[in-house]
């Protein structure tokens, strides 16, 4: 049995005629940049993550890019965020001159650890005046970067606390986190907790590459805020930095978001919630059929969490992982690493002076995970058969 880690042509298959009709419609208006679809999709994600605004960009990593730039990092700043994730979060850090300042992740979640912020914040920071400072490296602390990993959202309650008495803005990287929420119990008061991600710091950053849970046909992007102002500035800096064209107020870039990739990701949008309750269904069958085969002494599947976890990946703990992926790709099963390397351990971050060790959480989280298949679209049969072709790995070693 072949089992690939994503089947986007089952997805579109699925939606062929709904797409090529919305390219078509974009393609006889021959408006391609920013115009009508984009506000559409924009209005639609803002409503969708319960977000005030949203603006389009060209991708998640200009996302990041353009809410770092709209917060004024720059030279001297340094951003308090997570040494295991995609590239792109440490790396707009950087970009802007500014340094990514790690902090160790939570084994369970490999989400950003808030104990390890608050050793950071109460241990190697002081005021001056009104900066917060790094006593080890004199730069200026400036915001905190989490990341809602594999799509399940981080302690933003914990990391909202040391936003409000530090006085640090929260830009939200929910790339792989569209549409999940920190909770769904109760709140004080009786209130539901729905929060979702990108709606609750200053700034939300989303992906729509083609293998997110709502991928577009190329590059793609969104910010979004519950700041007006925020939210403007933005708009602006995506635009090269002006409201009125050919006057510029700053200097900003190119990070519009295109029609076509707003058309189709309109049409994906009315899907996604089906999609992800798939997903959903697939992890819960997963934890089940690992615990049936008795291999959960080499295998840890995704803990149970409060909360609306989206599955953009289904990421396990395996012991002997790197045997037991050639193993999985002998039999066609099809699994990825993310991510093998943490990011202090890059070589151009190696100018942070970090040792290996720095951040066990994240290196051993580097040494262990292997991505299993979670698509929609993966059948109880293919599941089953990456169950069987797991546990038959770890019998071969007894």
């Amino acid at each position: 049995m072949q089992v690939p880690l994503i089947d986007l042509k089952a997805q579109y298959s699925a939606i062929r005629d709904e797409i090529e009709a919305a390219i078509r419609e974009v393609s006889e208006s021959q408006y391609f940049v920013l115009g009508p679809k984009v506000e559409e999709f924009e209005r639609r994600i803002a409503e969708y993550s319960g977000a005030r605004h949203a603006i389009g960009v060209s991708s998640g990593t200009d996302a990041l890019l353009v809410a770092l730039m709209a917060l004024d990092i720059g030279p001297g700043d340094e951003v308090i965020t997570t040494p295991y994730t995609f590239f792109a979060t440490a790396g707009t850090i950087a970009r802007l001159g500014a340094r990514p300042l790690f902090c160790d992740i939570d084994g369970p979640t490999f989400n950003l650890d808030p104990s390890a912020v608050a050793d950071f914040l109460g241990a190697e920071c002081e005021r001056d005046g009104a900066d917060l400072v790094n006593t080890r490296t004199g730069g200026r602390v400036r915001a905190i970067l989490p990341v809602h990993l594999f799509g399940q959202m981080a302690d933003m309650d914990a990391l909202l606390e040391f936003a409000r008495e530090y006085g640090l803005p929260i830009v939200e990287d929910a790339a792989q986190a569209i549409g999940a929420e920190l909770g769904q119990g109760q709140r004080a008061g009786g209130l539901r907790d729905g929060r979702r991600a990108g709606s609750i710091g200053a700034i939300g950053c989303f992906s729509f590459f083609p293998t997110k849970n709502l991928g577009a046909f190329g590059d793609a992007g969104m910010c979004v805020s519950n700041d007006a102002a925020l939210a403007e500035r933005i708009r602006k800096l995506r635009v090269h930095g002006g409201h009125t064209k050919y006057l510029h107020d700053e200097v900003g870039g190119n990070f519009r978001l295109d029609a076509l990739q707003a058309a189709v990701l309109l049409v994906k949008l009315d899907h996604l919630d089906r999609w992800t309750e798939s997903r959903q269904a697939n992890a819960v069958r997963y934890g089940q059929l690992i615990q049936a085969a008795g291999i959960e002494e080499f295998v840890t599947a995704p803990p149970a969490r409060q909360g609306r976890h989206i599955f953009n990946q289904y990421v396990i703990r395996a012991q002997h992982r790197d045997d037991l992926r050639t193993w999985l790709a002998e039999r066609g099963v099809s699994t990825e690493i993310y991510y093998p390397l943490a990011l202090h351990e890059q070589a151009c971050f190696a100018n942070l002076g970090h040792a290996a060790d720095d951040f066990p959480n994240a290196r051993r989280a580097a040494a262990e995970t292997l991505a299993l298949p979670i698509y929609p679209e993966l059948t109880a049969a293919q599941i089953e058969y990456v169950v069987a072709s797991i546990a038959g790995f770890y019998r071969s070693r007894r």
